[in-house]
């Protein structure tokens, strides 16, 4: 278990860290490579876009190779994926990114089954934890990438550093992987829960479309919120640092909100994750850039969302199997059309020479969240019996 606890709090670490360091390196990465408006707003699509596909593959993936295996699986191709983007081309950084957002998919989709496999009886507690090292990670990731990138004298070495943590990881969930045991049965029906079926239901509509649009809201800002306030005036190194601030905040509001999930006050945790996501976008699009410290506190707050909604996925079901259908369902519908919000809006923005509009957009999403967290919370049962009366019973342990 304590192998297990460790896994969880580094992969945590590296879930974030391959998109919130590119976001603060992609000014100096455009005029470094010289590539147009077209890639520009391709890059920050590319983590959702494989978010969807891959993520798609990863339960039938968990179910020929098993959990664990498909863990190390990932973080090679999260390794492999940085260590490309090293090279001095277009293509490449392309390429790289396709990679290691491919390997992060198969993370995010296992990561709520990891959860539940190992700590059945602290789903509340090890979601909040793996939250608060993922969003340190993207912290650390925003705030130092851009020294990095001077200090280096590339913002390409800047990138391929983060492929250290990653190896890290790789060390210790190998183990894990050795030591697992396959399910000699993995072919029977029992095993194999389809997602699809989930969609005829009201808490999977439900679950899906509030996880469409956190990532909508959340890979929208990390992936141009630099770029926002470097076009209002702001230096490119203290916007990345102001990201950096964004996820820092993200920590101890996870703490606040999940430890009110535990105490069965799930509907006031979404009220004040959608809530203040709300206000962070509104005050970023009327207040100046000198205030613009106040907008990032309401969305670091936001971006608690993630951990409400994978919590929720987590006591979906009966077994693993069942989290693990729940959870590709949600992603891969989710991250498809969450793709939509960074590629659009830094075409429109580039159309338009303005942030305005695409802002505006964002408040529109970000309001129509607040209703969705509303009715989820609402739908959602205090106690059933069997497994899942279980694993609720035991979640504020």
């Amino acid at each position: 278990m304590a192998l297990a606890l460790v896994a969880i709090v580094l992969l945590g670490v590296n879930l974030r860290v391959a998109v919130a360091s590119a976001a603060a390196l992609f000014p100096a990465l455009q005029e470094l490579l010289g590539y147009g408006p077209l890639v520009a707003a391709l890059l920050p699509t590319i983590p959702v876009l494989c978010f969807a596909f891959a993520g798609l593959a990863t339960t039938r993936l968990m179910r020929l190779i098993g959990l664990e295996r498909s863990m190390v699986l990932a973080l090679v191709l999260l390794t492999a994926g940085l260590s490309i983007r090293l090279a001095p081309a277009t293509s490449m950084l392309l390429l790289g990114t396709i990679v290691a957002m491919s390997g992060l998919a198969v993370c995010n989709v296992a990561m709520p089954s990891f959860v539940r496999k190992y700590f059945p009886q602290r789903t509340a507690g090890i979601t909040s934890l793996y939250s608060i090292t993922m969003s340190a990670g993207a912290a650390l990731a925003s705030g130092i990438s851009v020294p990095i990138a001077l200090q280096l004298d590339s913002p390409l070495a800047a990138l391929g550093v983060w492929a250290i943590p990653t190896l890290a990881t790789l060390a210790v969930v190998a183990p894990l992987a050795l030591g697992a045991r396959r399910n000699r049965n993995v072919s029977s029906a029992a095993v194999h829960v389809s997602p699809w079926p989930l969609l005829a239901t009201r808490r999977g509509l439900l679950i899906t479309g509030l996880f469409t649009l956190q990532a909508l809201l959340v890979y929208s800002i990390v992936g141009w919120l630099p770029s926002i306030l470097v076009d209002h005036g702001m230096d490119a190194t203290a916007a990345g640092v102001l990201l950096g601030g964004l996820q820092l905040v993200t920590i101890p509001a996870t703490i606040l909100v999940m430890a009110l999930a535990s105490k069965g006050l799930l509907r006031a945790a979404f009220m004040i994750a959608s809530g203040a996501a709300l206000v962070g976008f509104l005050t970023l699009e009327l207040l100046s850039i000198q205030l613009a410290l106040l907008p990032t506190v309401f969305l670091g707050i936001g971006f608690t969302m993630f951990p409400l909604v994978m919590l929720a996925i987590s006591r979906s079901g009966d077994s693993v199997e069942e989290s693990s259908a729940m959870s590709s369902l949600a992603q891969s519908v989710g991250y498809v059309f969450a793709a939509i919000g960074p590629f659009s809006l830094g075409l429109l923005s580039s159309l338009l020479g303005s942030w305005t509009l695409p802002l505006w957009l964002l408040v529109a999403a970000a309001a129509l969240q607040v209703l969705l967290a509303l009715w989820l919370s609402a739908s959602t049962p205090k106690r059933r019996t069997g497994r899942l009366e279980q694993v609720d019973a035991g979640a504020g342990e």
